[in-house]
């Protein structure tokens, strides 16, 4: 029976790069897996199809001279051959082809055990007055450092650990089983790939101590609320040699008793005294900068309008932008009156007409129109 092109096998054409056909193998494998598929001999034998032209095609050479040549090129490799396993496509160059689509999943080399230290979380509150100046600081952190007495190995000095016997310093042992390669934990060096005799007395063997360190961090302007910064690899140290993790500073903006940030806008709520509000005049406003700004208020100003100050608000991180303040006025309505002001305000009330309060009037006069059409 003559064989299946090894191209229209995995679906592809054959200018397929080799994405391409590492998904697609990906893929049609994963469907027709032995595991997914017990006792489907079909999907076995498809299986082994595919892993058959996968072999042939993610090697540049081979798949050049099985361009050229078809699977006259390949035999002995990837075609038919007696004694072979299916297609010489043995159990063995199976695993191998197996681990380099899917190591990333099952795992792969231990690299004698090593492994990254964990990141850590540092939370620090700032003022609204550093967040907009920018500020530099010093802050205290706790975790597991590399051991000085063994460098991190776990040895006790003048020792080092030596190569597990077991796995040959790989942490994990596999084991045939017909078609499959069953990889696992070395039980001998427990995945370390390496055994220490003597163990350090400084870390118990660990390789790592907890210690205190004082770090600089930069905060820049601009910096919003929950915003991080990264301190590369100032977390823990790693494990057996293996590389530290990162600090990570989590930002929070204390809550500020004038201005409320939205963004790169800076909120004031300013009272008014009723007689400024009604006659205008200007109004004299902090900044965040810690100098001051003049706003002109016109006559008649009413409760919640608002004012820009161009320029006034928070920097724009990475940029030379700044936002802008938005002044709101809150009228306020006088209490504690004496008599004389009392009749001051009677004396207005009297003589007020309807264009003095438009808003007012044309309320009531809606309020009418509708008790009108009730009564109606």
């Amino acid at each position: 029976m003559a064989k299946r092109d090894y191209y229209e096998t995995l679906g592809l054409q054959r200018d397929a790069g080799e994405g391409d056909i590492k998904k697609a193998y990906r893929r049609l494998a994963m469907e027709c897996h032995p595991d997914r598929n017990p006792g489907d001999e079909e999907a076995e034998r498809r299986f082994k199809e595919l892993s058959e032209a996968y072999s042939i095609l993610k090697d540049d050479e081979k798949r050049a001279a099985y361009d050229q040549f078809g699977h006259a090129a390949v035999d002995g490799s990837g075609g038919q051959h007696p004694g072979g396993g299916f297609g010489g496509f043995s159990a063995s160059s199976f695993a191998d082809v197996f681990e380099d689509l899917f190591g990333d999943f099952v795992g792969r080399r231990n690299e004698g055990g090593a492994r990254q230290g964990a990141d850590l979380r540092y939370n620090m509150e700032i003022s609204l007055e550093d967040a907009y100046q920018g500020k530099t600081t010093n802050i205290r952190t706790t975790a597991a450092a590399t051991c000085d007495e063994c460098g991190g190995n776990g040895a006790e000095k003048g020792t080092s650990p030596v190569t597990c016997s077991s796995c040959q310093g790989m942490g994990k042992v596999r084991a045939q089983q017909g078609f499959f390669t069953i990889e696992r934990t070395c039980p001998t060096c427990q995945g370390a790939g390496r055994l220490v005799k003597s163990v350090c007395r400084n870390c118990g063997g660990g390789g790592r101590v907890s210690k205190e360190k004082q770090l600089q961090v930069n905060i820049p302007k601009g910096v919003e609320d929950e915003m991080r910064i990264r301190l590369t690899g100032e977390g823990e140290a790693g494990i057996r040699g293996g590389p530290p993790g990162d600090l990570y500073i989590f930002l929070r903006l204390a809550p500020h008793s004038l201005f409320e940030r939205i963004g790169a806008e800076l909120h004031c709520q300013v009272p008014l005294p009723m007689t400024q509000a009604v006659l205008g005049g200007t109004l004299e406003v902090p900044t965040i900068g810690g100098g001051r700004a003049r706003v002109t208020i016109p006559e008649g100003t009413q409760s919640g309008q608002q004012f820009r100050l161009r320029g006034k608000g928070m920097p724009v991180m990475r940029t030379t932008g700044t936002g802008d303040m938005i002044v709101q006025t809150k009228v306020e309505t006088p209490i504690n009156l004496n008599d004389k002001q009392k009749d001051l305000f009677k004396e207005f009330a009297n003589s007020e007409g309807t264009s003095n309060s438009p808003e007012a009037e044309g309320f009531f006069a809606k309020v009418k129109e509708l008790w009108d059409d009730i009564k109606d």
